[in-house]
């Protein structure tokens, strides 16, 4: 009878182990699932709040861009001096070239002016004659390019027959382009004109090109 008894109990210890180690296996995969669970919602919550965070940081430098204040005011100032115009007293010159096909008004002071110069303005060639010289050669030269003191940058736009004025002691001269010609850049350019007419001669560099200068030739009309 003992040793009956002894075999129940056993048999039964044996199922209560099995029985605690279920629920030991069991409450594990719940913990663990639950785990994997919470791990999930923190990750993507932690997702969402780092992808908030971007944008938010994102559109504050979107705004910062748009509303940076001194950007839009030196683009203002920019569009009110493009609106701006400047009467410009011409009478401080000792001429003035005009050519209305490329939109140019220049004055030019005599050649011993310490603003006849070719970093200033247009510059009138020492030795060339005032128009008011019958058969004389009035020699003007300017830069071209994009700086602002290239005043002859459009000069290539120009043809022969088109028209040039000279104002000079009060009277204007009518020029007219008789021919155009480039020289390679040597130091001296040669001036190829018809010695029995009254001439305008301009020179400068040439379009897209470091080594020639174009010479455009007008004849008095």
């Amino acid at each position: 009878m003992s040793t009956l008894k002894n075999k129940r109990d056993l048999n039964n210890n044996k199922k209560s182990l099995k029985k605690s180690q279920i629920l030991l296996f069991g409450s594990l995969l719940v913990f663990v699932g639950v785990s994997i669970l919470s791990f999930n919602y923190f990750y993507e919550l932690r997702s969402e709040i780092y992808s908030d965070m971007l944008i938010r940081l994102s559109d504050v430098k979107k705004t910062e861009k748009v509303s940076d204040v001194p950007v839009t005011k030196e683009v203002k100032k920019e569009k009110k001096k493009s609106k701006t115009t400047y009467k410009i007293d011409y009478s401080k010159y000792l001429g003035v070239l005009r050519i209305p096909k490329i939109g140019l008004k220049r004055g030019f002071y005599g050649a011993d002016n310490k603003y006849n110069n070719i970093e200033y303005n247009v510059t009138l060639l020492k030795g060339s004659d005032l128009p008011d010289v019958t058969n004389g050669n009035l020699i003007l030269i300017a830069h071209s390019g994009d700086a602002y003191i290239s005043y002859f940058r459009y000069l290539y736009k120009l043809k022969k027959g088109d028209l040039a004025y000279v104002t000079y002691n009060g009277m204007e001269y009518k020029y007219k382009i008789v021919n155009i010609y480039k020289e390679r850049k040597t130091g001296v350019v040669t001036v190829k004109r018809n010695i029995n007419k009254t001439t305008l001669t301009l020179i400068t560099c040439t379009k897209d090109s470091d080594k020639t200068q174009t010479i455009y030739i007008a004849e008095l009309q």
